[in-house]
């Protein structure tokens, strides 16, 4: 089933992203944060479908997405190139993505836009939770860090809240951490058996990110992400 959602603002969040507030009037919206809808439209006569995050949580008839585009992104271009008044075709919430359990710590793990569902777990947990949440947030320069002013504004008014930056390329007056979010986790956690690990960025990063918490100690059932991220890379080697 599809439904049809107006575009009711779009805004800069970074220079390659953009935001986007939309609206699906009557309905109140029900999804698990975490989970994605898809975006739907035709190009050159084929349908085209891509998932992508609400930022914000379910409840109301109005949810956020973080769109990163891309030179030869089809879906990606589609998209940066709506405005205000706009109609886009949506597909259900679904995905595998969400909270397992409001009272244990939780920790979690994002690059690039990677951190749009984990934004949506954050929000819910802060409101709902009973223990701790640590994000940690990798990319690439200071100015590819979208809803930063977002994830402060969350760390300050929850004291359960706490949030990392790392990037992989700064620029020399960067003070925060250095390097990959997978190379972080040892500083920064020290209860891996106990502790919830989401992690979401691309594929590359989820399979190095859940192969060091492994190593760490810890256990499978305690690392959620999508679950298709070791096969994409996987077909990347073929």
């Amino acid at each position: 089933m599809t439904r049809t959602a107006t575009i009711v603002d779009t805004y800069r969040l970074a220079p390659r992203v953009r935001g986007f507030r939309l609206r699906v009037p009557d309905a109140e919206l029900a999804f698990d944060p975490g989970q994605h809808t898809t975006v739907r439209f035709k190009a050159d006569g084929k349908e085209v479908v891509r998932p992508y995050s609400p930022t914000t949580l379910p409840g109301t008839d109005e949810f956020a997405l973080a769109i990163k585009r891309y030179e030869d992104g089809l879906a990606s271009s589609y998209m940066h190139t709506r405005s205000s008044g706009d109609e886009i075709e949506l597909g259900e919430f679904e995905g595998n993505l969400a909270l397992e359990d409001l009272d244990r710590d939780i920790a979690l793990l994002a690059s690039g836009t990677g951190l749009t569902p984990l934004l949506s777990i954050l929000r819910q947990y802060a409101r709902d939770g009973s223990g701790d949440a640590h994000l940690v947030f990798g990319e690439r320069t200071a100015d590819e860090l979208f809803h930063r002013s977002t994830l402060d504004e969350l760390a300050a008014t929850y004291d359960s809240v706490a949030v990392t930056y790392t990037l992989s390329d700064p620029e020399w007056d960067w003070l925060d951490r250095v390097g990959y979010v997978q190379e972080h986790l040892e500083d920064l956690f020290d209860e891996f058996e106990t502790r919830d690990f989401y992690v979401c960025g691309v594929p590359e990063m989820v399979v190095e990110t859940t192969d060091r918490l492994r190593e760490l100690g810890a256990p499978d059932e305690r690392i959620h992400s999508e679950g298709w991220e070791s096969d994409a890379v996987s077909d990347e080697g073929d």
